[in-house]
Formats: C-alpha cells, structure tokens, sequence
C-alpha cells in the first residue's frame, strides 16, 4: 500500500530540511506532499530545488498557498491531493520523529485498523515546555472521550493515520488547529476501527517557533461542543 505523507509547512525552513531528511530513510511506500501555508522565509524556494535537482529518493511534491490560511486550512489542501491509500500527518517542526510512521500505518495495512493515532500519552508521561499547554491537551481529550466515547489518550497528536477513504468521508472543514479536535471526533463518531500507538516527542517552546496558544485551545474546546450537538449520520451518507 502507498502512504501519502502530509507536512503543513508555515515558516519552518530551520527544520523542514532535517524532516524530509529523516523520510528519506524511512523504507516505506511513499509520496511526500508539502503544503507551504504562506510562507515568507524562502521554504517554497527551497522545496522547488530540492523537487528539481531530485535531491530525496521518494516523490516530492509542493502546494503553495499564497497566504496563511492555518494547519487545518493546510491539510485539508493536502488531503485533497493524496493519492496513497494511507494518509498520515507529518509536522514540519521536528517534534515527532519520522522513523515512526512505518509502524502507526502497519495497523492500517494489515487491515486491523481504519486510523491509528500516535500518543504522546500512552505510557503516562511526556516532554512538555509549558504544563499549561499539556493539560490543556489533556482536557481536550478528556472532552472527545466523554462526549464521542473515543477511548483515546492524546486527541491533539499530529500523527493522525487513515485509510484514504474514509478521511474524505469525514468531510472536514476546519482551518486552524480545531482540526485536530474534528478529526478525532469525526473518526469516533463513525465507529471507524481505532489504535493508538506510543511515539516520541520532543516539544519545542514558543521562542523557537511553537504556534499553538490558549486561543486555539478555545476554539478547539468549542469545536468538540459544537460537533457533540450537530453531527448526525446522514451528514456523512453519500
């Protein structure tokens, strides 16, 4: 099976280099699509060379948004444009490291699973900068199991796994980063197949580029209401 692997890219030359680096050594499958989310600091420019001069063995492509429209506003260009029959989420930042993307999508090959989730969570503890923004992660996630029943541990991970199917049958719509929160109650609310898998993470702070804030969390907290309140499974029949 192909995996089709999206990186949401805004401003992120310091790391995206390292990144596609790392996937160069991953045996898997692939298509790497790059969505450059506006970006100022010459990562486009950067991306279209290494696409030309064919600098990483596995197929490279590049979507430009010409302004910032939000991680979510990113991915949902990128999910549009895979062609894998997995699709999984990989950050531009190096906070999650891409060696482990064979084994979050082996579930999904096998046939055990519709999505799998790599946690942070999972063996009760991780690297944080800031504790605020842990238990706000924590209380998001509390939200999609008490209100969804997804028995999950990290509801904001960026390793978001799926079959290619079913995340278009999902029909997301978010722009920022409530997307995380819809993604994962659109996927309990289908019932779809679920395993979560322990990953490692190494947090960055806010002075070396971390974009997620309290007002993200907010809207997230109101996304998982509203969808707790609306969703209903004709939206979802074709």
């Amino acid at each position: 099976m192909r995996t089709t692997i999206i990186i949401p890219s805004y401003n992120e030359m310091k790391t995206l280099p390292a990144v596609l680096k790392a996937l160069a050594g991953v045996v898997l499958e692939k298509e790497v699509i790059v969505v450059d989310d506006g970006s100022s600091d010459g990562t486009r420019e950067w991306v279209d060379k290494a696409i030309s001069s064919k600098e990483f063995p596995f197929d490279l492509k590049i979507i430009k948004h010409e302004e910032n429209t939000g991680k979510g506003g990113a991915l949902l260009t990128g999910f549009n444009a895979a062609s894998g029959d997995i699709v999984i989420v990989q950050d531009a930042d190096l906070e999650y490291d891409p060696n482990c993307i064979p084994s979050i999508v082996k579930p999904i090959e096998e046939g055990r699973a519709d999505a799998v989730f790599g946690s942070r969570f999972l063996q009760g503890r991780a690297d944080t900068y800031n504790m605020l923004y842990l238990w706000g992660n924590l209380f998001l996630t509390f939200l999609v199991n008490l209100f969804f029943g997804a028995g999950m541990t990290d509801s904001y991970t960026c390793y978001k796994a799926f079959r290619a199917p079913l995340l278009k049958k999902m029909r997301l719509v978010s722009t920022g980063f409530e997307i995380e929160a819809e993604m994962s109650c659109k996927m309990a609310f289908l019932g779809l197949r679920f395993e979560e898998l322990s990953v490692t993470y190494a947090s960055r702070s806010r002075h070396e580029g971390k974009k997620i804030n309290y007002k993200d969390a907010i809207k997230g907290v109101l996304k998982i209401l509203k969808l707790r309140l609306t969703l209903r499974r004709a939206d979802f029949e074709v």
